[in-house]
């Protein structure tokens, strides 16, 4: 497969995107496979450290999402390219990919990695989440026990069962919301801060068909932002005013600091 044919088949996947270039080097590298230069829209692909296309492809089509991130979001992109936003990208893609036949994924088409995912799936994953949001019931219960002997709920987590109080709160939430333990206890945790029923049905099922993390909390967060461009920017431009400000503040009581200790 040339460079030409790879551009190609990133372009099936999404063609409503800023002209790139892609580039094999010719060369081999022990670092990456490949890279994308933002500032010339280029894709550099190391073919040499391919011996077959599915790989290749599967870099590639990294590099297109930091490409399709980068050019398509209304921020500016930090240098921490591996945001969740870009993650959600690339996994898109590669859901759209394989769904294309421009991607083969070997974790749906291996025998070895389909037992060992089932097995995972089924025997650990499922049944810790069944665990934890049972362990939520328990919580609930003992709510009810502090109340009845004039104890403070918080001090019992502390001291009695040494757990933090964000992750009691979150085990009582994925009870009381009815989460399904078929998506893991992360993605429960995830889950258990949507408070509107219909949207954490929907997200749920969204898992449950295969979504990733990364895909579900990109679109949470798209739709949490202001769609008119010119708002989110002025949101931005408040938050890092604001940043700057309690910076200064701090910078300011530390100088004070250092002069007193100085005298």
């Amino acid at each position: 497969m040339n460079q030409e044919q790879v551009k190609e088949k990133l372009l099936q996947l999404n063609r409503n995107v800023e002209d790139f270039s892609l580039l094999f080097s010719g060369k081999k590298s022990r670092k990456v496979n490949g890279l994308y230069k933002p500032d010339s829209r280029e894709i550099i692909i190391h073919n040499r450290n391919f011996n077959d296309d599915n790989p290749l492809i599967y870099t590639a089509i990294h590099e297109f999402a930091h490409h399709i991130h980068f050019t398509g979001s209304p921020l500016p992109i930090s240098s921490r390219a591996h945001t969740k936003e870009f993650w959600g990208i690339f996994h898109s893609l590669l859901f759209n990919a394989e769904e294309k036949g421009v991607y083969v994924n070997i974790f749906e088409t291996n025998k070895e990695f389909i037992e060992l995912t089932g097995e995972i799936k089924n025997n650990y994953l499922s049944k810790n989440g069944e665990l934890l949001k049972d362990l939520g019931r328990l919580l609930i219960k003992a709510i009810k026990l502090c109340e009845e002997h004039s104890i403070i709920f918080n001090d019992y987590i502390d001291r009695g069962l040494k757990l933090s109080k964000a992750t009691a709160n979150t085990l009582i939430k994925i009870h009381t919301m009815d989460i399904t333990p078929e998506v893991g206890f992360d993605n429960m945790k995830l889950l258990s801060r949507i408070k509107v029923r219909n949207e954490r049905e929907e997200i749920e099922k969204a898992f449950i068909d295969g979504d990733t993390a990364d895909m579900i909390e990109a679109r949470l967060s798209k739709r949490s932002r202001p769609k008119n461009s010119i708002e989110l920017l002025k949101n931005e431009k408040h938050r890092i005013l604001r940043t700057i400000e309690n910076l200064n503040k701090k910078l300011k009581i530390i100088n004070e600091k250092i002069n007193y200790l100085k005298t």
